[in-house]
């Protein structure tokens, strides 16, 4: 019997049987009937629930392929977002103001998400700016994964000083009389940004029980229904899979997780695998929360890390033998896999390895290749010839400026080449690879696969390697349920499938494409279940307690920021912000950029780490 009605909408199903419709009929967690209103409402019984979208925009649930929700989750509360905030003026009075509310011995991280282009002064703060504003909480400020800015009293609480070492796989900034300056930098890895991230007070666990709701229900206002969660560094299995698992058995998930299982130690990854393989198995579960498979990471020697403000990394010569040893044991246990591989060059490699598995073992689940950034023809070829799928994020939207510097604008024209993996037929999903790097925003990554843009403005890729709207939403829907193997009960609004969907603020097919960034969810639904609602449906969600501790960042600045100045400061044209190559002492390449703001400016930044050349 019919539960819930959905009527007078542009229903935009991606059911190539009924591509728009009216309304919807759900039953329980399913979609039982799409059509006109009249024929909907006409079958309705009279206890039916009806809601009048009064002509709005409906989509199916948005489906992240490559995300890291657990792990975010658990820190979401602590977090100040800069996401959507127009200018670093404004960034700076949010640290000031979270920093004089963050009680000792917390600190005040800013952990991803944004971009200096996406800034009206086109700049990253200075050391300076950061400790003027904070100076005595101490704050760690994330910058991609090549980077991280640390005040005075962040570098007093670590114990940071002229005796300190530098980290493996990474430096740590000095002055001239060797004092750590308070920049830390990923050369050639992001381990020292990792590891001094882990060393920061963590939540306590029921306040990462009311963090990971929130960071659920902010995922909702942004139409996210589903995710596919890539593990991560320090995301032990199964410990620190308690909260989810709570959560999931409290009946609370409000995003479907399906969850791959990440080694953790380098020497330790075969091990692993072995136990997990009898511990739990691909699928184990139910639709809200399952287990997926084995990756991203599969060995520490396949890591290519996707810091563009270094070189590409050269991979170690036992790659291969300890690559296959686990790919061998996956494809003999029947377990799908995904690995994390940005060059081609790395890309090559890894195919060769599970050639090689495949014709003694043949593959009888999916492989994932993750991000492939600069993927050949050629190796897309070979991944759909043993049957593999990419999933895409969109990571070049926040460091396009930097791979242009490294690599040059004909080089970043196809970074990744989505089209030409669609017509080889691959498998392609879209995600966002959040919260550490990018943004967890999915309207971003769509407006990128749309309009072929950064963060800032800059145009990556001609119209041959832009996609249309439709295109996009498919690959965030129906496209990234195949990366759970549920693309029969996920991605469209149709008749058996899961009834996970999402009213628009915007229609996104008809509003100019720089205010595609803007969009959120009025109205969202999982399983049948009304998860976020807004903008005249408030009564309609279930509350939320609040955020907690009492000084968590989201009380007082909420998630991405909606803003009509962010929206105007997002579509600044690239041309009125020439770049300059300004490169530090060591080689260490950065962008700087003429703009509005004095040259001083960028001399301070630029001068507080260490640079002794300027072109603006």
């Amino acid at each position: 019997m019919t539960e819930l009605i959905l009527y007078n909408g542009r229903i935009t199903t991606l059911d190539p049987a009924a591509p728009e419709v009216s309304a919807v009929a759900i039953s329980g967690s399913r979609v039982t009937k799409t059509g006109s209103d009249r024929d909907i409402l006409a079958e309705a019984a009279d206890d039916a629930r009806r809601i009048d979208v009064h002509g709005r925009r409906v989509i199916p649930g948005l489906n992240d392929s490559h995300t890291h929700l657990i792990r975010g989750g658990l820190s979401f509360n602590m977090e100040l977002r800069w996401e959507g905030v127009p200018s670093l003026v404004d960034a700076l009075a949010m640290l000031k103001a979270q920093a004089e509310r963050t009680p000792a011995p917390q600190w005040v991280r800013v952990i991803g998400g944004w971009s200096e282009f996406q800034f009206d002064e086109k700049r990253m703060p200075t050391l300076e700016e950061v400790n003027a504003a904070a100076p005595d909480t101490p704050v760690f400020i994330l910058h991609l994964y090549g980077r991280a800015l640390l005040n005075r009293a962040a570098l007093n609480a670590l114990g940071f000083d002229a005796e300190t070492p530098d980290p493996p796989g990474g430096v740590i900034e000095r002055d001239a009389c060797g004092n750590p300056t308070g920049l830390l930098l990923a050369k050639p890895s992001a381990l020292i940004l990792y590891s001094t991230l882990g060393r920061a007070p963590k939540l306590g666990y029921e306040d990462q029980l009311n963090s990971t709701r929130h960071y659920m229900r902010e995922m909702n206002r942004l139409g996210i229904t589903s995710v596919i969660d890539a593990g991560g560094g320090g995301q032990n299995y199964p410990e620190d899979y308690r909260v989810i698992r709570e959560l999931h058995d409290a009946g609370d998930l409000t995003v479907r997780v399906a969850y791959n299982l990440f080694a953790q130690a380098p020497g330790e990854e075969l091990s692993d695998y072995e136990r997990w393989t009898t511990m739990t198995a691909p699928g184990a579960g139910d639709e809200y929360l399952r287990m997926n498979g084995a990756g991203e990471n599969l060995v520490w020697s396949a890591a290519d890390f996707e810091n563009f403000l270094e070189p590409r990394p050269e991979l170690g010569p036992a790659l291969e033998e300890e690559l296959e040893t686990v790919v061998e044991l996956l494809a003999e246990r029947e377990w799908p896999f995904r690995i994390h591989a940005t060059y081609d060059e790395s890309i090559d490699r890894f195919l060769s390895v599970f050639e090689r598995v495949n014709g003694r073992q043949p593959f009888r689940n999916r492989f994932i290749i993750d991000h492939a950034e600069t993927v050949s023809q050629r190796n897309i070829d070979r991944i759909a010839a043993l049957g593999g799928g990419i999933a895409i994020q969109h990571r070049m939207a926040f460091q396009g400026e930097y791979f242009v510097e490294r690599y040059g604008p004909e080089a970043a024209r196809a970074t990744p080449p989505v089209s030409a993996m669609l017509a080889s037929g691959v498998p392609v999903g879209g995600g966002t690879d959040a919260t550490r790097v990018a943004s967890y925003d999915p309207w971003v990554s769509l407006y990128w696969l749309v309009s072929g843009k950064t963060l800032g403005g800059l145009e990556l890729y001609p119209a041959a390697n832009r996609l249309e709207r439709r295109q996009a939403l498919e690959l965030w829907t129906r496209g990234s349920a195949w990366f759970s193997g549920e693309q029969e009960v996920k991605g469209a609004i149709s008749s058996g499938q899961y009834a996970d969907l999402a009213v628009l603020s915007k229609d996104y097919f008809d509003v100019p494409v720089e205010e595609i960034r803007s969009i959120v969810s009025v109205l969202t639904v999982v399983g049948g279940r009304i998860v976020h609602a807004d903008d005249g449906y408030s009564d309609l969600a279930p509350p939320l307690p609040p955020a907690s501790p009492d000084w968590s960042p989201v009380r007082y600045n909420g998630g991405i920021a909606r803003t009509a100045a962010g929206t105007a400061a997002a579509s600044v044209r690239h041309d009125e912000h020439r770049g300059h190559a300004c490169r530090m002492h060591g080689g260490h390449p950065h962008i700087a950029w003429t703009s509005p703001v004095p040259a001083s400016d960028h001399r301070a930044f630029w001068g507080a780490l260490g640079c002794s050349c300027f072109a603006f």
